[in-house]
């Protein structure tokens, strides 16, 4: 699955062939990860979890999280004291292309249609 944790702080990721489509889709499905989605692949660089500001409990946040990276949406690693993430692009893409600039673009568009930041 994941090669071996080199300290208690690493985080398990799925290998970019045990990434599917379903899961992704999943993990999108919701608004706030969709969210946390559409501000990652806007950054130039990783963010840390402690940049979104999402309306909900710092536990639900870090279920969010979890499940992006689970799903393989995006890749956390510890930077110091930082959780920083990072949108698995490059995996996404080459696994199903088109997909992730198809749904950022939707929702994109639904939040204008919306008047919200939310997808």
């Amino acid at each position: 699955m994941t090669s071996p944790a080199v300290s208690t702080r690493d985080l398990p990721h799925p290998s970019r062939e045990e990434i599917r489509l379903e899961s992704v889709l999943h993990a999108l499905s919701d608004p706030m990860r969709l969210q946390i989605a559409r501000e990652l692949a806007a950054a130039s660089d990783e963010l840390s979890c402690s940049h979104f500001d999402l309306p909900v409990t710092k536990s639900t946040t870090t279920h969010h999280f979890r499940v992006l990276r689970e799903a393989g949406v995006i890749q956390q690693v510890y930077r110091g004291t930082a959780k920083m993430n990072g949108l698995r692009r490059d995996d996404l893409d080459g696994l199903f292309p088109g997909l992730v600039d198809a749904l950022l673009d939707a929702a994109a568009r639904q939040a204008a249609r919306l008047g919200s930041g939310l997808g």
